[in-house]
């Protein structure tokens, strides 16, 4: 293993944060640490607008999906009363169909095929700030039942399946909260806390923005938080965690050895998605980790096992590249070589016979509306590096061909046609009571002067790409028609289907 360089990973860290420093902006930190010591700290930018806190390692804020591993080890904790192999629906009964037989473990592995409840309710029309509770959203989920593919045959991200695992500890009388401050904060010294809505009170929390067109805005969401991304504390409580990991001591001990375990699909093909943890590779050195973000804020936890250093990066601004940031200093701390972009032809394409649709821009691939950089692999094919969505592409007859999610897949340039002059007028999902307009050009979603349009290109094959945004995110969708219903696909979601009224 190389040799720990700390002088460069602060020049490195120092530089990515410079930025931060202009104006009245909001910041974050970068730490770099080994099971002794926290080598590197540095931050940048305020922690409140309105205070100019300036932040610092100490900052509060929300870790967001970096959560999911903390709680997958809570499970781990008691997994004799909740097992990776127990069905979802031996602890939620009221659980349907196919969302019944998932197990616990590919609820947690991203192999589940479980919709993401957040990306749902966007189809129906509920925007991300629209407050829900827990009880409500499971009632919802249960009456869903539908997958979006098959248990064990692709990695696709979800939080459902957290949400539902919480629930199902919950109910053996095992908290998310609790198990933080019995078994982690006391031991290793740190301030964390799991709050279960946003507009909860939790001690230090520094807001999160986002850039408006009139400047930074606070950030605010409404759905229901779980144990998928609920997390709060600062860059040194996360950092001291990650050394806990790396040093497989008290209330880590054995997150790597089990929880960052190969995962295997059905067929038996390994994946680098574990338990709340992915795998990852920089030069020679194998990498783990995740990362996090809620509106407004931004976080990575990266580790390098073998070399026993790791990355902290958090941040409370909306327009941080974390794991970019997160590679970017640990490549200086181990003197590693980043991976060369790597570039495909630029365009629109679909998937035949799928409401399935990618899109090439730069060394860009967005994949039903989830975009990740691609690069060399020196093999041919352009790849992610992502483990949720991991990517293998190349051009070939005229399209583009690969594995998206370890799935086969083929896209052709799409071939417009006239599908849109002929699904005009309204239509109706009636057992959620949500509907939507095509008029022109637009999808005109909503009531009041919360209605919004969603601009409408044409997929071929009787489909439709909608495009507009939720909040600070762009928001697309497909919709492919059939005689007189639609199904409308996105990357978390793709069970909700319309019907002419």
């Amino acid at each position: 293993m190389p040799t720990a360089n700390w002088s460069a990973a602060a020049d490195a860290a120092s530089a990515l944060v410079a930025g931060w420093n202009e104006g009245d902006a909001p910041g974050g930190a970068i730490l770099a640490f080994d099971t002794r010591k926290i080598h590197v700290a540095v931050a940048a930018g305020m922690e409140s607008l309105a205070t100019r806190t300036l932040f610092s390692s100490d900052t509060v804020v929300r870790y967001a999906s970096v959560t999911k591993h903390v709680f997958a080890a809570m499970q781990r904790h008691h997994r004799a009363q909740v097992g990776l192999e127990d069905r979802l629906g031996r602890h939620l009964p009221e659980l349907r169909g196919p969302m019944a037989e998932v197990t616990v473990g590919r609820a947690l592995d991203m192999t589940g095929g479980l919709p993401d409840v957040r990306e749902t309710l966007s189809l129906l029309g509920l925007p991300y700030h629209a407050t829900t509770e827990a009880a409500p959203l499971l009632e919802f989920i249960a009456s869903l039942g539908a997958l979006n593919f098959p248990a064990g045959t692709e990695v696709s991200y979800s939080n459902t399946g957290y949400r539902l695992v919480e629930t199902a500890l919950a109910r053996q009388g095992h908290r998310f909260e609790d198990f933080l401050q019995t078994e982690i904060a006391p031991v290793l010294g740190i301030d964390w806390h799991a709050p279960e809505r946003w507009a909860d009170t939790v001690p230090g929390l520094a807001p999160g923005y986002w850039r408006g067109g009139e400047g930074w805005q606070l950030a605010a969401a409404g759905l229901h938080l779980s144990a998928s991304g609920s997390l709060t504390g600062s860059a040194r409580a996360l950092a001291i965690w990650g050394q806990a990991v790396l040093a497989d001591h008290g209330p880590a001990a054995g997150v790597l050895a089990e929880q960052a375990a190969l995962r295997h699909l059905s067929d038996g093909r390994a994946t680098r998605y574990g338990l709340g943890l992915t795998h990852g590779t920089l030069g020679e050195v194998a990498l783990v980790g995740h990362g996090g973000s809620h509106v407004g804020y931004k976080t990575y936890l990266l580790l390098a096992p073998e070399a026993g250093a790791g990355v902290v990066v958090v941040a409370n601004r909306e327009d941080v590249a974390s794991y970019a940031m997160a590679l970017r200093t640990l490549a200086a701390l181990l003197d590693q070589p980043l991976p060369p972009a790597a570039t495909l032809p630029e365009g629109l394409y679909a998937e035949p016979g799928t409401g399935h649709w990618l899109e090439v821009k730069g060394n860009t691939a967005s994949f039903l509306g989830a975009a990740e950089a691609l690069y060399e692999s020196g093999d041919g094919w352009a790849v992610s590096l992502s483990a949720h969505l991991p990517m293998r592409l190349r051009a070939a007859d005229g399209g583009i061909e690969g594995e998206i999610g370890h799935v086969r897949r083929f896209f052709l340039p799409v071939v417009p046609d006239s599908i849109l002059e002929q699904v005009q007028g309204r239509w109706s999902c009636p057992d959620y009571h949500a509907d939507f307009d095509i008029e022109g050009d637009g999808l005109f979603m909503g009531t009041g002067p919360a209605r919004t349009r969603a601009s409408l290109r044409l997929l071929g094959e009787g489909r439709l790409l909608a495009e507009t945004a939720d909040g600070p995110w762009p928001k697309q969708y497909s919709l492919r028609f059939d005689g007189a219903g639609v199904a409308l696909t996105a990357n978390r979601s793709r069970i909700v289907h319309y019907q002419r009224v």
